[in-house]
């Protein structure tokens, strides 16, 4: 059961993850901001369009829930939103992400303790409360925030934080955005993935559905080796061979699990 300290913890870093993005793209040129980013086919400036539209339907959102309508969005008013945003230049994309970032947060600021342990959202994912709102607005954060910030400096990490909170909620991502055809080729299988930063072992149980479990998997298919964050972005389809120091051994590989997860 998620809690108000849930809620606190993925607001923190809501803000945190914002701060970095803006400090990091505030200065550049608009021809730094029309270079690729790591999201396949997107500048950097179409990312900060991705998260500023994403901010400006979520907040249409946050509001209906706060009133007590429980509309969800549609793609009809989506289109028209996303097309404003598509057509603005590189700068423009900028400072109008930054407009909608700031109002998001200042919303989600906004509700008071009562109204955090009771409105419910009609989110994409459907009704949830305010927790589990602000971890699907946190991964969408963080994660582009990382494809922003990578393109800069290839040594970039998903900051600690963001990532503790983000792999509390993997199981979630596991089991919704997958490839369901590599799935089939590899299930049943139990993989072991070795955090080398933590030193500890955890379980990704091909199934019905992959899961995350938290224990050592017995006598496993195949075992993945590297870092939180690097495992926490193969998950989220931004492995990159031959940076990210991810290794494989066994009858599941790589190449197996970046298609299983080819991201969003």
């Amino acid at each position: 059961m998620e809690t108000t300290q849930d809620t606190a913890r993925r607001l923190a870093a809501l803000h945190a993850a914002s701060r970095s993005l803006t400090a990091l793209v505030c200065g550049l040129s608009e021809e730094e901001l029309k270079q690729p980013s790591y999201a396949d086919g997107w500048s950097i400036a179409q990312v900060l369009s991705h998260l500023g539209s994403g901010a400006e339907i979520s907040a249409r959102l946050v509001e209906r829930g706060r009133a007590g309508d429980m509309t969800g969005p549609t793609r009809e008013e989506m289109l028209p939103v996303w097309a404003r945003w598509d057509e603005l230049p590189p700068l423009a994309q900028r400072a109008a992400w930054r407009e909608a970032d700031a109002r998001h947060l200042g919303l989600l600021d906004s509700l008071d303790a009562t109204e955090r342990a009771t409105v419910r959202i009609p989110y994409f994912a459907g009704q949830i409360g305010v927790p589990a709102y602000l971890g699907y607005r946190l991964s969408e954060q963080s994660v582009h925030g990382w494809d922003v910030t990578v393109a800069l400096d290839p040594g970039a990490t998903v900051p600690d934080e963001e990532a503790r909170l983000l792999w509390e909620r993997l199981n979630l991502v596991t089991s919704r955005f997958h490839d369901r055809g590599t799935l089939r080729r590899l299930a049943p299988a139990r993989v072991a993935l070795e955090l080398t930063d933590l030193r500890r072992t955890v379980c990704l149980d091909l199934g019905e559905e992959p899961r995350i479990r938290p224990e050592e998997p017995a006598d496993p298919a195949a075992t993945v080796t590297g870092t939180t964050d690097a495992v926490l972005r193969l998950v989220y389809g931004r492995n990159r061979p031959g940076a990210d120091g991810v290794t494989a051994r066994g009858s599941v590989a790589l190449d197996d699990l970046r298609s299983l997860f080819p991201g969003f």
